[in-house]
Order: C-alpha cells, then sequence, then structure tokens
C-alpha cells in the first residue's frame, strides 16, 4: 500500500516544500529511523522532511574515518604505499564530491530523484562514501594477521562506524520513493540503522551532528 507524500526540504529551520511522491509504508517506516528525516502525518498525507545537514555529515564521516584508520602507523605501514595511495585517491574523490555538493546546495538539499541534476550530485557523494569503506575495508582485511590487536580493533571499530554511515545514506535515499510512469518500479527501502545508531557512528568519527 502507498501513501501520499510531501517532499520538502530544512533551510535554517525553515521549511521548502519540493512536491509529492508516493512511497511505500516500509519506505515511510525506513525513513523514520533516519535521523536525517523526520516523518509527519496529517490524514492521509505524510510529511518526509530531509535535513540537508545530515548528508554532509555523512559525507565528513568518510573522510574523517580515512584520517583515523590512516593515522594508525602500524595499519599504515603494514598496508603499503600503492595501497595507501588507492585510499588516499578515493579520499579525495569523496572530499570533491561532498565539496560540490555543499556549495551547489548551500544549506538546501532539493530531492526529487527526478531532478538529474540533484541526484548526480547526492548519488556522486554515496558512490565516493561507499568507495572509501570498500578499499579501507579490503585494506585492513589484507593485513589483519600482521598488527598488534589493539591497532587492529581500533581501525575495525572506525570501519564499522563508516558502514553504518553508508547504510544510513543509502536508506535516507531509498526511502523516498518519487511517484513514477504506470509499470515503473519503485525504489525499495534499504534497512536503515536506528538514529541512535547513526548518531553513535556519527561520534566515534568525529562527527558532531
Amino acid at each position: 500500500m502507498t501513501q501520499r507524500v510531501n517532499l520538502v526540504t530544512v533551510d535554517g529551520g525553515r521549511r521548502r516544500f519540493l512536491g509529492r511522491a508516493f512511497m511505500s509504508a516500509a519506505a515511510i517506516a525506513a525513513a523514520t529511523a533516519l535521523p536525517a528525516c523526520t516523518v509527519t502525518k496529517n490524514g492521509n498525507v505524510t510529511t518526509l522532511t530531509l535535513n540537508v545537514a545530515a548528508i554532509k555529515d555523512y559525507g565528513q564521516a568518510g573522510l574523517n574515518a580515512v584520517s583515523t584508520i590512516l593515522s594508525i602507523a602500524a595499519l599504515a605501514s603494514a598496508i603499503g604505499a600503492p595501497t595507501v595511495a588507492i585510499i588516499n585517491a578515493g579520499d579525495t574523490a569523496l572530499g570533491a564530491a561532498l565539496n560540490a555538493f555543499s556549495s551547489a546546495a548551500g544549506s538546501t538539499l532539493t530531492i526529487t530523484y527526478d531532478d538529474t541534476n540533484w541526484k548526480s550530485r547526492v548519488d556522486s557523494v554515496l558512490s565516493a562514501l561507499g568507495t572509501v569503506e570498500s578499499d579501507l575495508s579490503a585494506a585492513i582485511t589484507g593485513v589483519e594477521t600482521r598488527i598488534a590487536s589493539t591497532d587492529l580493533s581500533n581501525a575495525n571499530t572506525a570501519l564499522s562506524a563508516l558502514g553504518t554511515i553508508v547504510s544510513a545514506f543509502k536508506g535516507l535515499l531509498d526511502s523516498v520513493a518519487v511517484r513514477r510512469p504506470v509499470g515503473a518500479a519503485m525504489a525499495s527501502a534499504t534497512p536503515a540503522p536506528s538514529q541512535a545508531q547513526v548518531q553513535q557512528a556519527l561520534r566515534v568519527l568525529g562527527v558532531t551532528a
């Protein structure tokens, strides 16, 4: 069963109306679990409010994860310069995507997913964030038998927090199921971490939401 949804953004406490979409009950439930969203109902109309700052926080968390993990000297040494260079390249790409998004959005995100411009910008941040996560995961897995348990634990704590952020980001985008032409498939909701889990992950990665 789908419900009509109003899409709005938050800009300095002011709401901006984006349009209407249709979301399944499952997608609405996923949205309510996300710190980037608030969901309110008025009759049969559900309003999904997106907090722009959360997207920036997710991107910053990825940058901080790279800094945190590569600051573990024994780990950085074990994975070697070529792998560090790959991770740094991903970090640079994430920084560029996040800067482009922030410059274009200011304090507002217009996410209709029928707007090619905005979809491209947001997907670029998520894609770069996912690349950073996979690069870090591969690097840590490759040297986990060669570094001290304390260093490994610290690296895995940061990586786990990043994984939570990536899941939250995907869940946020999947929660917005904009009306498609008849017969077109709607986005399925990715199970999202709880708000408490996301806030804890942000704290682990040094981002104050």
